[in-house]
């Protein structure tokens, strides 16, 4: 092994951002080496990743998978292993440089947190860990001087453009947004949508979860509460706007009234290989914005009634406690129903309310609390969903 290339550890390496971040690492193997690969319940994209890069190791959270993984990778060097606390103790390894954090949802939390406290770099793709104990994950990574660095387009961008200025003259943060598929459409139209139609977004190439996210504005309204933690703003700090054509992934404006923003074409691999290489830049072949291909930016506030979650996750910003992690456990259930055709577009606001609504509040949660408060409102909202006759079962 050439002990220059920086060893990974790619968390839900089976993803969209997973098989991308595979992607950039293939392009430039002479700096990286994949240590480790994790995966939930796709063992035969996680055989073929394996059998690829040949890390040191894999795991299959879904312990039920596990056979099938040892057994097609029996002839291979690598050790297979099984289980969330497998995967928690294999982040902690003295081989891993990076761990890149790609695990959907709550999921992701506590394999981000062990990786925190073995001193890892984080590249943290998996906004769900700072929507959901965000300041607990941020308190820790100061404790362990651990860096963290944003894989999400928005947050990058907000990253590079904070590169070399003081955090005193933050004036807001604004994090644009697509639109989605349903930009300008009104309740009347989005009351018959299916989930077919809103996995059909205009710019990005995302998985199922995260395009209905982008579709509800929801995806917004959890990088809002993202960007709070990660950067260590106050609530009034940040703003919203659309900008459908996806070029200006955000922007930073100085108390000086001075503007800076990050521009590139909508391609996921660009802020991921951005992360994966910090602080340095490397040259791509990735195609790359052209100003005579646009004709204009446009930008237009968001509409919150229509698109009730991004209204609902500000809520949450400014309740604070564990009124973002009920939020986000009710939107996985929905978008999980969602996805099945079991519960309505503009229903899922109305499940999501009812959820925060139910669950007890608590102002100081701890890392049980947070468990405990997803296990609830999990519960809570699978039982709205079950009174209105379309159970996610």
């Amino acid at each position: 092994m050439n002990n220059n290339k920086k060893r990974l550890a790619i968390l839900g390496a089976t993803g969209s951002i997973g098989t991308q971040a595979l992607e950039v690492v293939a392009a430039h193997p002479h700096l990286f080496e994949v240590e480790v690969l994790s995966a939930h319940g796709n063992a035969n994209l996680l055989i073929e990743q394996a059998i690829a890069y040949k890390p040191n190791a894999v795991v299959i959270t879904d312990e039920t998978k596990y056979a099938q993984v040892k057994e097609a990778l029996a002839s291979y060097p690598v050790k297979v292993f099984a289980g969330s606390a497998a995967l928690m103790q294999i982040v902690a390894w003295e081989s891993i440089d990076l761990v890149l954090g790609a695990i959907l949802g709550f999921a992701g939390l506590e394999s981000i947190l062990a990786a925190i406290d073995a001193g890892k770099t984080i590249a943290l793709a998996n906004k769900e860990t700072l929507v959901v104990a965000g300041e607990l994950v941020m308190q820790r990574a100061a404790e362990k001087g651990v860096r963290i660095i944003p894989v999400d387009s928005e947050h990058s961008a907000i990253y590079q453009c904070l590169a070399g200025e003081y955090q005193g003259t933050i004036d807001k943060v604004i994090l644009t947004a697509s639109g989605g598929p349903f930009l300008g459409r009104k309740p009347n139209y989005l009351v018959n949508v299916k989930a077919s139609h809103a996995l059909q977004h205009p710019n990005w190439t995302m998985g199922a979860k995260i395009s209905i996210d982008s579709a509800t504005l929801m995806n917004k309204g959890l990088e809002v509460i993202e960007a709070k933690w990660l950067f260590g703003l106050k609530n009034e700090q940040m703003e919203v706007i659309v900008h459908p054509q996806s070029i200006i992934h955000s922007l930073v404006q100085f108390t000086d009234g001075s503007l800076k923003a990050q521009l590139g074409l909508p391609d996921m691999k660009l802020p991921i290989q951005y992360a994966l290489t910090y602080p340095n830049r490397l040259a791509n072949n990735f195609k790359k914005f052209d100003f005579k291909d646009y004709s204009k930016f446009t930008f237009e506030q968001p509409d919150y009634k229509t698109f009730r979650n991004l209204a609902i996750a500000k809520e949450a910003l400014y309740k604070a406690g564990n009124a973002p992690c009920v939020l986000n456990a009710a939107n996985e259930v929905v978008v999980a129903a969602f996805l099945q055709n079991k519960v309505g577009f503009l229903e899922m606001s109305e499940m999501i309310e009812k959820t925060m609504e139910r669950v007890t509040f608590i102002e100081h949660p701890t890392l049980d609390d947070y468990r405990q408060t997803d296990a609830d409102a999990r519960k809570y909202t699978t039982e709205f969903l079950k009174k209105s006759q379309l159970s996610i079962y």
